[in-house]
């Protein structure tokens, strides 16, 4: 699916997602990346679902989002509380859809000038 991309200045937006794929602001990222208005991290460590741990989590904590928005690819899978304690500890709100959810979910957000961060796991 594409989407259309907002006239947000160099925000990071969701322009395309796909099975294997999303792609922000036209650039096609095919692992798992961590998307804030500002910066794409294609060196967020999480290779797949069952191997998140806490530090997948905590990474976040610095950049002090106001939601965490993970999308845990084509079903929603709910991660354990315990895996973002220090999130939700720091007032941070951890939201767990699908990939195609979170992408859509994060740019309202966004476009609202809300504070959120996509961790996407492809």
């Amino acid at each position: 699916m594409k989407l259309h991309l907002s006239k947000l200045g160099d925000t990071k937006l969701f322009t395309a997602y796909g099975a294997d794929h999303v792609a922000v602001n036209g650039e096609r990222f095919e692992r798992s990346v961590a998307v804030q208005a500002e910066e794409v991290r294609s060196d967020w460590a999480a290779a797949s679902f069952d191997a998140l741990d806490e530090t997948h989590f905590t990474c976040f904590l610095a950049s002090r989002p106001d939601v965490l928005l993970l999308g845990t690819g084509a079903q929603q899978r709910f991660a354990h509380p315990r895996l973002y304690r220090a999130l939700t500890d720091a007032g941070i709100g951890v939201e767990c859809m699908t990939t195609p959810a979170a992408c859509r979910t994060y740019n309202i957000l966004v476009a609202e000038g809300r504070k959120v961060v996509a961790a996407i796991l492809l």
